[in-house]
């Protein structure tokens, strides 16, 4: 930016209006995310998920190639507009993907599948640091192509999509295409015998005829709907203020296209072997994970491997939770998630106030910083995209998670732009006011967030109409009995 000003203008740049030249380049990633959130459910029902998801992929591809010649052109203008179509790109990118995988996991799988959105965003982030390590690409002449490799995924996508089938619950229950439906189970369960699936289907339907299409208003307004909105805003809250931002940031991250490509690449795999997969944000840089580990008193260097190990931290937890997702259960594994990091916030607040005095405390710091995002890994990072999906029917899932969405990366934004001062203003107490919220969190999830694995959409929208709270799942599954929930025939 230096050198375009200087040789745009005739003069050097001041500090402050570098300062303010990188505010902008961070925070307008998080606007476009917003903007692309906050489109996802008129996307999704306009062109379908699939076909959404493609054309999000033309997005990726200029907001990419944008990015990747802003040193070429001389222009951080264009540096700036291609983070900002990036940030559309992500934006609907998470209201698109949990969408989708939601609507065509078979119900057994819904909840590990759900996760392995959440580990290729993970995959993504490592190899993001990876690669922006200044042996790499991390130096002047190398962060162009780092930017630029953001088509390579988008590209992959734009090849590898149009093999996998709508959402047959899109094209039975919106689109009243029950043949295509049936064709596009067929693939999914890798079976003919899709009469079940298509009658839950119809089940769905039945009850939530009355709101087939519903736009934004009516869902805020609607007296059964109301309950799940608020705990999908506040799980989602729970991801952005947990404190994970203070330790990652997340607003530079072409690799989030990782995400869907990583999940087809396991649906292409076994697409054909249903047996065996019943057995199976630009780059994102930490930092401030780096700057709290320079500030507990490691080197530098010392400090930028200790985030390298964040990423790889969070990628082995996140492919531990799948297989726990589905048996251990949703609500259960947010709750161990926003305890953990309850606990481990403290322990990284403590050993701030008392480095000074004991030199072994900066490694305490180390291991509680650690231990933090293990607990995020299981719970609040995956979570709330995969539960807020699937506490809503058909009609009206798009509206609700382009609101869920949009106070996601409102949050992120948020907590992107305030922490520096709150850090700043607070010093060794900067990790308390996010051990409050986390405390806060666990007993919303502890008191209204019900269970949600192994029951039909239609099970859990049942728990709504039948009065929220926690003990609402076991009574009505004895009172509504359903023959879903307990089949053994399900998707094998």
């Amino acid at each position: 930016m230096k050198d375009v000003y200087k040789d745009r203008y005739g003069e050097d740049i001041s500090d402050d209006s570098v300062k303010t030249l990188y505010s902008v380049a961070v925070s307008i990633f998080a606007i476009g995310g917003m903007v692309g959130g906050f489109s996802g459910g008129t996307i999704a029902n306009r062109f379908g998920r699939k076909g959404g998801l493609l054309l999000n992929n033309v997005l990726g591809i200029v907001g990419a190639c944008l990015m990747g010649f802003t040193k070429l052109a001389e222009s951080y203008e264009m540096l700036f507009f291609g983070r900002f179509i990036i940030g559309v790109n992500c934006g609907l990118n998470t209201s698109l993907v949990p969408m989708y995988i939601s609507e065509i996991a078979p119900l057994n799988l819904r909840g590990g599948l759900g996760t392995v959105n959440q580990l290729a965003v993970t995959v993504g982030l490592l190899v993001s640091q990876v690669l922006g390590i200044e042996q790499i690409l991390g130096t002047n002449e190398g962060w162009p192509v780092l930017l630029g490799l953001a088509i390579c995924p988008a590209i992959l996508q734009l090849l590898l999509l149009p093999v996998c089938p709508e959402s047959p619950r899109y094209l039975l229950i919106t689109k009243q295409w029950e043949e295509e439906a049936r064709k596009a189970l067929r693939r999914l369960r890798a079976s003919n015998q899709v009469e079940e699936d298509i009658e839950e289907m119809r089940a769905e339907e039945r009850a939530q005829q009355a709101e087939s299409t519903i736009s934004m208003t009516e869902l805020i307004c609607s007296p059964t709907l109301r309950a799940p909105l608020v705990i999908g805003v506040v799980m989602q809250l729970s991801q952005q203020l947990s404190g994970i931002n203070a330790v990652s940031n997340k607003f530079v991250s072409p690799y989030d296209f990782l995400s869907l490509f990583f999940f087809l690449f396991f649906f292409v795999l076994f697409s054909n072997r249903g047996d065996l997969i019943e057995n199976c944000y630009a780059f994102q840089v930490f930092y401030y994970s780096t700057n709290l580990f320079t500030s507990s008193g490691l080197t530098d260097e010392s400090a930028k491997f200790a985030t390298i190990g964040i990423g790889a931290i969070m990628v082995c937890m996140t492919l531990v939770s799948i297989p726990l997702m589905d048996r251990t259960g949703r609500r259960t594994l947010h709750l161990y998630g926003l305890g953990g990091m309850f606990i481990f916030s403290i322990f990284i607040t403590i050993s701030f106030l008392i480095k000074e005095m004991i030199d072994w405390m900066s490694y305490i710091s180390v291991v509680s910083t650690l231990c933090f995002v293990v607990f995020f890994a299981v719970g609040p990072g995956s979570i709330p995209w995969m539960i807020t999906a699937e506490l809503f029917s058909q009609g009206p899932r798009p509206a609700a998670m382009s609101i869920a969405v949009l106070v996601n990366w409102m949050a992120n934004f948020l907590v992107g732009i305030g922490f520096p001062s709150m850090k700043s203003s607070l010093e060794n107490y900067t990790f308390l006011p996010f051990s409050a919220f986390l405390a806060i969190f666990w007993i919303f999830t502890y008191k209204k967030v019900p269970e949600t694995k192994n029951k039909t959409f239609e099970e859990i929208l049942a728990l709504f109409r039948h009065g929220n709270d926690r003990y609402a799942a076991h009574k009505q599954l004895t009172t509504f009995p359903s023959t879903y929930y307990n089949s053994k025939m399900l998707y094998t």
